[in-house]
């Protein structure tokens, strides 16, 4: 765990602005990440969460070219849409951009120069592939094909949707051009090429290296190591995307998505730098020692955070390469994989239109792929917020504040004189902060969840056991410091979901006083404590299950 004060950068992927996404994608990157930085705030450290929408990608093209409008339209839609999910998920950025911006481009073109200087990056002719009836060379997701290693016939010209493997397009079976339809040709073009191959040793050093890695990264990324690493063309022919800083290739040429999507986490760090007026802030994030930096990520964006993004790092030189890169397998939707471009799955404003916020956070925090796929529906949404969050937390919650409000004279009572059991019941709930911390740091978000859940239910257990509604008729002295004892939980419970659930958390904020720190902390003896209105509405699955035609997995 990292000391308080720790510069920690939380990069999250960048979301293609070519259409909605869906509910795996905020459960793989974008909840799990506002999860660890609002820990990582509350204890201590010093967070800087960054992302933004990625409006170079060749989908932004396709489907621009699909509808007839230019790929700026398209753009303005969707990260348009983006803001407004983040803003309704009360999702915490300290900067969230686009690859558009001016700055963006300037840091893009200063990596691209300096590897070029070192030499990593240099200039060959290869072969790709023209579609001669829209006379054009076609980028990578503009051909399709059957994957050569799992068969499956949507794959696009540069991975494979299915299986998650990265591809060229020359290793597509039965290619075809997402333009007119034909069958490309193989034509000599000019691009420069990043020299993966430069980096095979240091990288699969620095991998040997990693500790306490998802095994699923881990493996993957080492196996990429072994079979070799391969030079990648970083430019394309196209009018769409960040400027080449030489003009050796002539016109039409661009540096590629892949490339400069990642260099992302560094330009909007700066960004965020040049907002605050201190421009150079962003050097404790990316050059600090101590710095941790953490990427939250899907697992199909796997090799590029683990062996492109460092090797780029490294041959940049001065930067540092990721402390930890947790990516999360797939949320399947009735097991189908969630995919926007195949519309399977809620989008994020489909599900938020049918759930709160904070329901709907818990849901998918309690169902996080962390390890392994994870199938999920609206009817488990439900039953999770129904059985869970409603039943157990919320109602706890409302339980205690109504019986302090009503025997408690309305206000905080005196500690009084606490049996071992209630000194054991604030011990238990200190504990699970401890532990729950620990999962947090650790990225074990579901198992940080579970043992909120669990604390919450060792109040119940303990109201249950103490029956303080029918101590106040014989020993309401004895009641009051049951009462305040659970109230005191109550208040340790509620930091553990805090990362979890911020607008309920909020309105507890306003009955108990703020949160400033990952402990529990003091209630003012006497602070009022109003008659509580509930947290969280019940959801009415039979409703919600009409309202989307019955298909509860779409």
């Amino acid at each position: 765990m990292a000391e308080p004060g720790t510069p920690i950068l939380v990069a999250v992927a960048w979301p293609y602005a070519s259409g909605s996404r869906h509910l795996g994608h905020l459960a793989g990157a974008y909840l799990p990440a506002d999860v660890f930085a609002r820990y990582q705030r509350l204890a201590g450290n010093r967070v800087l969460m960054v992302s933004g929408s990625d409006v170079h990608g060749t989908p932004i093209t396709v489907r621009a070219d699909a509808e007839g409008v230019t790929p700026a339209d398209i753009v303005d839609r969707y990260h348009a849409e983006f803001l407004d999910a983040w803003e309704r998920l009360a999702i915490s950025w300290d900067c969230y951009t686009s690859t558009g911006t001016d700055n963006h481009a300037a840091v893009t073109q200063d990596i691209f120069l300096r590897l070029l200087e070192k030499g990593h990056i240099d200039k060959r002719t290869s072969e790709q592939f023209y579609d001669a009836e829209a006379d054009r060379f076609l980028p990578d997701r503009y051909i399709g094909g059957t994957c050569p290693h799992c068969g499956y016939l949507e794959a696009r010209g540069d991975q494979c949707e299915d299986c998650g493997r990265t591809l060229d397009p020359g290793e597509l079976v039965d290619p075809r051009s997402k333009i007119t339809g034909a069958t490309p040709e193989l034509r000599a073009t000019e691009h420069f090429y990043l020299r993966l191959s430069d980096f095979t040793e240091s990288l699969g050093a620095w991998l040997d290296g990693r500790e306490g890695w998802r095994r699923h990264v881990l493996n993957f990324s080492k196996g990429w190591v072994e079979e070799g690493l391969q030079d990648r063309a970083i430019t394309r022919d196209l009018d769409w995307g960040v400027a080449l800083p030489v003009d050796d290739l002539g016109e039409g040429k661009k540096i590629y998505v892949w490339f400069e999507a990642v260099i992302g986490y560094l330009s909007a760090a700066k960004e965020w730098a040049q907002r605050s007026g201190d421009p150079e802030a962003w050097r404790e994030w990316w050059e600090g020692d101590d710095a941790r930096s953490v990427y939250f990520i899907g697992k199909d964006n796997i090799p590029f955070h683990t062996i492109i993004w460092p090797a780029m790092l490294t041959g940049y030189g001065g930067l540092n390469l990721p402390t930890d890169v947790p990516a999360n397998q797939y949320l399947t939707f009735k097991g189908g994989k969630a995919s926007a471009s195949r519309g399977v799955g809620l989008t994020i404003g489909e599900g938020l239109d049918l759930f709160e916020p904070d329901a709907l956070r818990y849901a998918l925090a309690a169902s996080l792929p962390e390890q392994s796929d994870t199938d999920i529906s609206v009817e488990e949404i439900a039953r999770r917020v129904n059985e869970e969050l409603v039943a157990t937390w919320g109602n706890l919650v409302n339980r205690v504040l109504s019986m302090v409000n009503a025997r408690c004279e309305g206000a905080v009572p005196e500690p009084g004189d606490r049996t071992a059991d209630d000194v054991a019941l604030l011990d238990g709930v200190d504990a699970a902060l401890v532990t729950a911390g620990d999962q947090i740091d650790r990225v074990e978000l579901r198992a940080a969840l579970r043992t909120a859940m669990d604390a919450a239910a060792a109040v119940n257990a303990y109201l249950n056991a103490t029956e303080p509604w029918k101590l106040a008729k014989t020993d309401l002295d004895r009641a009051r410091v049951v009462l305040g004892t659970a109230l005191d939980a109550v208040n340790g419970v509620r930091v553990a979901f805090g990362p979890y659930l911020p607008y309920s958390s909020a309105v507890l904020a306003e009955a108990l006083g703020p949160v400033d720190a990952w402990r529990r902390p003091d209630l003012a003896v006497g602070r009022p404590v109003e008659k509580p209105t509930p947290l969280f509405a019940k959801v009415d699955v039979e409703a919600l299950l009409a309202e989307g035609d019955g298909d509860a997995g779409a």
